[in-house]
């Protein structure tokens, strides 16, 4: 691992689960710092650390041993591949075994509520300890799940509408799944075609064919005996997000559920797994992988979001069902334009920084229209200062349109009001893009984060002429 890696590892959010528990009451120092650490790092990284209490890491080790020795003293046959999760409309149903070839992977659901079967009619023997992890790691996810919601000053148990049951009900089925996964297990057919890229460069990393997945899920819990999970982080780079773990800790990152009910305040994980250089290693890579899922029956709305007063974007704001959700297919070119696209903001930026240099190196050039300049400035402080103290606070920018904006930002209780306060939007300014503003709100939104700004700008003119 070279340096860079290394920083990055230490950057991730790591957080106690004993810390995350929430109590009645103003909430302590210690909680507000750990879900600032927790939400911080899942804005930045798309994920984070949480380190278990003794007994549950114990727990979860013991139950990795078991799901190693379940694959090892099973057969791989290709009869029973792809008999998992094929069909998007059995996304709530999987249970059993099942393996995937093209992603070298063998799969264990464990679904309360289900009880899988051999294809001979007989109980299928699984890995021991599933229920007990099943429960470990769905009382995580909630702790996660709620500390996200204080974070977006949500009510609490916020999300509770679309969960399951505690305990499930009778007859009921989980929506939640608990998997014990196998990568590249050497005893798997045609796992000898990918162990020879490596035999000549020990450097080169092999990922599984789908190396953009996004989880459609709330929240997913991960825990590995060997590292190889790597999730793209805000700029793109792809991070190693399980090297450096202890043995109490587990990877948690959001889904794309979490993300349409946040109405895109939580980015999902865009994530792929390394499936080379395990040649040598005759268990493959084993994990157990906890997938907190809404119910079938529930809505993604986004509505609390706008309850607590956040902007909500258009394409947020029709409700759907979320076993409609689970069949629409998502791709992660579509959540996220590539990086490399410039957009008309960057070209304005970059065409006022090219005139500010000319005036500096004393060139003549001709002066700027007043409302280009401030359109131009706005984008500068926009980048410089609002985004940095979102960035530093945990918050995802979504502004309002300027017809809704005006219309609301007179009431007492209007939807923008707390993420403005939080970032010390100015008062009576619609919460809009600075380039949309009128110019007499650019000018108030400029004096509010760079106090001076006029006078400044005025003593340039008047140093112009002389």
């Amino acid at each position: 691992m070279d340096d860079a890696e290394a920083n990055i590892l230490a950057s991730l959010g790591r957080v106690r689960l004993c810390d995350l528990a929430a109590a009645d009451g103003l909430p302590s120092d210690g909680y507000k710092m750990c879900v600032s650490a927790l939400t911080q790092s899942l804005a930045q990284y798309s994920a984070a650390v949480v380190e278990l209490p003794p007994a549950d890491g114990a727990l979860l080790r013991s139950g990795l041993d078991s799901a190693r020795l379940f694959f090892h003293q099973r057969g791989y046959g290709s009869g029973e591949a792809g008999g998992g999760s094929g069909d998007a409309r059995e996304w709530c149903k999987t249970s059993g075994y099942y393996a995937d070839p093209q992603m070298w992977l063998e799969i264990y659901d464990f679904r309360p509520g289900i009880t899988p079967v051999e294809p001979n009619g007989v109980a299928e023997l699984p890995p021991s300890g599933l229920p007990d992890m099943f429960s470990v790691l769905g009382k995580v996810s909630r702790e996660v799940l709620d500390a996200i919601s204080f974070s977006l000053n949500l009510r609490s148990s916020t999300f509770t509408e679309l969960l399951d049951n505690i305990p499930l009900r009778s007859q009921e089925v989980s929506s939640s799944v608990l998997s014990a996964c196998c990568h590249s297990r050497p005893s798997m057919e045609g796992t000898q075609q990918h162990s020879v890229a490596s035999q000549d460069d020990e450097q080169l990393l092999m990922f599984s064919d789908q190396e953009n997945q996004i989880d459609k899920t709330l929240l997913t819990l991960v825990k590995s005996d060997r590292s190889g999970l790597y999730i793209k982080d805000l700029h793109g780079r792809w991070i190693l997000v399980d090297g450096d773990l202890g043995p109490l800790d587990i990877v948690v990152y959001p889904g794309l559920a979490l993300y349409r009910e946040t109405a895109g305040y939580v980015n999902p994980a865009v994530h792929k797994t390394e499936v080379g250089n395990l040649q040598e290693c005759m268990f493959g890579r084993c994990s157990l992988v906890f997938k907190l899922m809404p119910r079938s029956v529930a809505r993604l709305s986004g509505e609390e979001m706008r309850a607590a007063g956040h902007g909500v974007d258009a394409q947020f704001q029709v409700p759907i069902l979320v076993n409609d959700f689970m069949q629409t297919e998502h791709s992660a070119n579509q959540l996220f334009p590539k990086n490399n696209e410039p957009s008309p903001h960057v070209e304005q930026e970059a065409s006022y920084n090219f005139v500010m240099k000319r005036k500096k190196e004393g060139r003549k050039t001709k002066a700027l229209p007043p409302s280009k300049r401030l359109r131009l400035e706005a984008q500068r402080v926009l980048k410089e200062r609002v985004q940095d103290i979102a960035d530093k606070k945990g918050i995802k920018l979504r502004f309002c349109s300027l017809r809704d904006c005006e219309s609301h930002i007179k009431s007492l209780d209007h939807p923008c009001e707390n993420i403005r306060t939080e970032i010390g939007w100015p008062p009576g300014v619609p919460f809009v893009h600075p380039h949309d503003l009128p110019n007499k709100a650019k000018l108030r939104f400029l004096e509010a984060y760079e106090p001076g700004w006029t006078a400044s700008q005025q003593d340039l003119e008047v140093g112009s002429v002389v």
